[in-house]
């Protein structure tokens, strides 16, 4: 018996049909009785006209109730869709047929229900686990009604070369088999254990009643003992039918991943998006197997109904999300459009002319020496060489590479090697963590995997995807172990000599060409898909911005803008340090690298500028006159303080300091140099400029960018759409550029909602303009604190606590409900707090008065030894962190470490 006090669950919706079965493990003329919940009653008695029809299937061993938030979606008056949510034949509260259904036999049940219901276009399948596969092969037997598909953690084939999931051989065994999915209840236990955050008990009793005793559950060992381990299965053939018939599927396609899966992981989506290669893919990081428990699907569903609802064919609207590679390389006729000149232009320019013999990148040992370096004609050789040697081991246009070596030569040589044929490289730092770094990786599911003998280890035991290339060779041995295939030497080896290595087809600028990572200090690092041609405005906005030119000499103390060094014609030397710990750089070791090429230019990051400045008394004479050479700093990545700065200038005399600001997603947005950062606080001192103060200046946008705000309402968000210039409005920062990013990496819904204003990228940071045209940063727009009737954002005040002698860095945090949350200061002191907890009551009194001065009215300071700081920067603030924490301290609890 259906009950009806469920979560989430409408009796209305639950009905039963008598289906007149064609299968071939019935008699002629059974009758068949389905349980499904539909809401097409309940549209129809409030007069709504549906948009379509979801087809809902679910998997092993869940029911149509896992569908619950669809149909109370489609309910909605906004946006009517009609959902039935079937189950199948021996599962949930439909009949116990006593025969054993296989793969065809299930897809042509379907069949049977549907011809019953007169279902009929326009049908949007939504399937998950083995519903997935059903699903698919009821679209494709039904091409006049589908309009679209959706899947949820699923598979369609199995890879040859890899072993099913350990959870399923395990079921699959003869010794647990019966017991563990009929006897018993385990193989729903344990399924339903996958959730997170682990379901509620009357979630999990809703789940558990249609299969109270074993004589409820033979269909879920059915399910299970249906699986094709092998060709020899006999639902093989039936599984591959689908599998194939997808590559012909040219509807429109979302996929709503949990990549928390032990069943159904990564590897197989990427099976799926090599079969589907227009979908729309959304992966919800910490979501697992049971995705439409774990995470709300119903928004990012109805929200993709809403732009291909009723669209079908290969001329669908698929521009927002195809993030998932595609043609790198077109045919000669297509030529590129005037003016686009690729990444690696210059290279061959500088290999073949006057400074084909000088350095053009080199890297130092710690000693202060140079270890490697390589003249333009021996970069552009050994780039040509190691392109043709990967072609030959089966690198492709399209392929994904990910680059697991450390910046230098090494790396310099394999990005340009596989950018130059039309791959896609995946360069996801150490600086992430090793979390951040693996979860990265596995998420790009690479194709190859290049990478240093430490990152080949880390790949081995944490299991990550791509065939494995080593940078020098290994011995036999090591290789076997690490699985190692060859060596960036070996291919450089094969390629030699075997032609030019230059591709033989024109570049299209539209192609992927690389996935950079966000830093994570904001949550989860998203991977951030740039195209050919915004790779190289990236390159043109920084030498126009910047007056970089060929020739410049670069010490790249921040391991991305490395990369940049050779397509801007630079020569780049790496500094000797720790470059997933950028604090790690030395005032010697930037002198050192800087002799080492006679420097211009230096990048490195704030933390690294802290560090130099800290260790400056051990440069000595020849170091300090190379210093003086630079005639530019760059510093990105986090607010450079004005102090901080100027004592930069100190150790740099000559050189011109610039702090862009910027993002993974677009660099750099804007840029302010020492000098105008100084004539910033100067007139916001004076009061001499409207807008002026509360934030970091940095300054105006850059070459080709525009730059807007929304406006910040009270609650927190910025949820209009009118875009603002004026001085003193404070909003979300927007930016347009050519070099903006192109999508997310597998994040649909990430990504559209970055691009809800058409042309503009949304930040997720936010500030203001003054009367000159400066762009001040408040914070994030995830940091603002919603205190009563007013929304306090929090770097204003972070800097005026910091220019307090007994604070080395402020964070400003919300604790509370929203809209209610009280305005709590968190301090790192000078010197280190010994413990975290309560300030003491003289500091806690010097900050509320210096946050006061800045117009915020802090109900409590915290005191901690050191700040949560990003890895990769060492600088940015995790406030969310702080703010969990504070809300424990606040309560009662143990202080603890943040």
């Amino acid at each position: 018996m259906v009950a009806t006090n469920w979560p989430g669950f409408d009796p209305e919706w639950s009905r039963t049909i008598g289906v007149r079965s064609t299968s071939a493990v019935d008699a002629p003329g059974t009758v068949r009785r389905w349980h499904l919940l539909d809401n097409g009653a309940q549209l129809s008695r409030h007069g709504l006209a549906p948009a379509g029809t979801l087809l809902c299937v679910h998997g092993n061993p869940t029911w149509s109730y896992l569908w619950r938030t669809l149909l109370a979606a489609g309910s909605d008056p906004a946006h009517p869709w009609r959902v039935v949510a079937v189950d199948q034949l021996d599962m949930g509260y439909s009949e116990r047929t006593g025969t054993f259904r296989r793969l065809a036999d299930r897809i042509n049940d379907l069949g049977d229900l549907t011809d019953a219901l007169g279902l009929d276009g326009p049908v949007v399948t939504v399937g998950h686990d083995w519903g997935g596969v059903i699903s698919l092969g009821w679209a494709l037997a039904h091409p006049q009604h589908v309009t679209g598909v959706v899947l949820t953690n699923t598979a369609v084939h199995q890879p040859s070369d890899s072993a099913i999931p350990p959870a399923l051989r395990l079921a699959l065994h003869p010794a647990v088999h019966r017991w563990g999915t009929t006897t018993s209840d385990a193989f729903l236990r344990v399924t339903h254990s996958l959730a997170n955050p682990p379901l509620p008990a009357d979630i999990r009793k809703a789940y558990m009643a249609p299969y109270r005793g074993a004589r409820r559950r033979p269909g879920v060992g059915n399910f299970v003992a249906d699986i094709p381990a092998d060709a020899s299965h006999p639902s093989f053939p039936a599984l591959n039918r689908v599998a194939e018939g997808l590559r012909g599927l040219k509807v429109p396609a979302l996929m709503l991943w949990g990549p928390r899966d032990p069943i159904f992981s990564d590897r197989y989506l990427k099976d799926l998006i090599s079969r589907l290669p227009h979908a729309d893919v959304h992966r919800f990081e910490g979501a697992g197997h049971l995705v439409a428990e774990d995470r709300n699907i119903a928004t990012p569903v109805f929200q993709w109904l809403a732009v291909h609802g009723g669209v079908s064919g290969s001329d669908s609207p698929t521009a927002e999300a195809t993030t998932t590679g595609g043609p790198g390389l077109k045919d000669a006729a297509e030529r590129e459009p005037a003016g686009f000149r690729p990444l690696w232009d210059l290279l061959g320019e500088l290999a073949a002319g006057p400074a084909k013999g000088d350095t053009a990148v080199a890297e130092m040992a710690p000693e202060g020496r140079v270890s490697r370096s390589l003249s333009w004609q021996q970069l552009d050789r050994n780039i040509l060489d190691l392109a043709a040697g990967l072609r030959e081991a089966g690198v492709r246009s399209g392929s994904r590479v990910s680059l697991m070596v450390p910046p230098g030569v090494d790396l310099t040589v394999a990005l340009y090697a596989c950018v130059r044929l039309g791959a896609v490289v995946v360069v996801a730092d150490a600086g992430l963590g090793t979390r951040g770094l693996s979860r990265a990786v596995k998420g790009a599911t690479a194709d190859f995997l290049i990478g240093i003998d430490k990152a080949l280890a880390a790949a081995s035991v944490l299991g990550w995807p791509g065939r494995r290339i080593s940078v020098r060779d290994l011995p036999a041995a090591r290789r076997r172990v690490l699985g190692v295939e060859t060596s960036l030497t070996a291919l450089a080896r094969r390629g030699a000599g075997r032609g030019s290595g230059r591709p033989t087809h024109t570049l299209d600028p539209t192609a992927p060409a690389a996935i950079l990572f966000t830093s994570g200090s904001t949550g989860p690092a998203k991977g951030v898909l740039y195209t050919h041609r915004q790779l190289a405005a990236m390159r043109d906005t920084v030498a126009e911005t910047f007056g970089i030119r060929s020739g410049a000499r670069l010490v790249a103390g921040f391991a991305p803008f490395a990369l940049l060094g050779p397509a801007l014609g630079a020569v780049s030397v790496t500094p000797a340090m720790d470059v997933t710990a950028p604090r790690t750089l030395t005032a010697r070791a930037l002198a050192d690298a800087a002799a080492a090429i006679h420097a211009t230019v230096v990048f490195a990051s704030p933390a690294a500028l802290r560090n130099v400045l800290a260790t400056r008394a051990a440069v000595s004479g020849a170091g300090h006159k190379a210093l003086e050479g630079v005639e530019l700093l760059l510093s990105a990545g986090a607010p450079v303080p004005e102090p901080l700065l100027a004592e930069v200038q100190r150790l740099l005399p000559r050189a011109s300091l610039h702090t862009p600001y910027g993002m993974t997603e677009v660099l750099p947005v804007t840029d302010i140099s020492l000098e105008q950062i100084q004539a910033a606080y100067a007139e916001t001192a004076a009061g001499t400029v409207a807008g002026a103060g509360n934030g970091v200046c940095v300054g105006r946008p850059v070459h080709g960018a525009r730059v807007a705000v929304v406006p910040l309402a009270t609650d927190g968000t910025a949820p209009g759409s009118h875009l603002v210039t004026e001085a003193g409005v404070t909003g979300e920062i927007l930016v347009s550029a050519a070099h903006v990013k192109e999508a997310y990496d597998r994040l649909w819904l990430t990504q559209r909602e970055s691009i809800s204003l058409p042309g503009w990228h949304r930040t997720g940071d936010v500030g203001h303009f003054d009367a000159a045209g400066r762009l001040w940063v408040e914070g994030r727009l995830a940091h603002v604190v919603t205190a009563p009737g007013a929304a306090v954002t929090p770097v204003g005040a972070e800097q005026a606590i910091e220019r307090l002698d007994c604070v080395r860095l402020a964070a400003i945090a919300g604790v509370g409900p929203a809209g209610t949350q009280a305005v709590v200061a968190v301090v790192e002191t000078v010197p280190p707090a010994r413990k975290a907890g309560p300030a003491a009551p003289q500091l806690a009194g010097r900050v509320r008065g210096a946050a006061l001065e800045a117009g915020v009215n802090v109900s409590a300071v915290l005191a901690v030894p050191a700040q949560p700081t990003d890895i990769r920067h060492n600088a940015k603030i995790d406030r969310t962190r702080l703010s969990r924490w504070a809300s424990r301290v606040l309560a009662g609890g143990r202080p603890g470490e943040p």
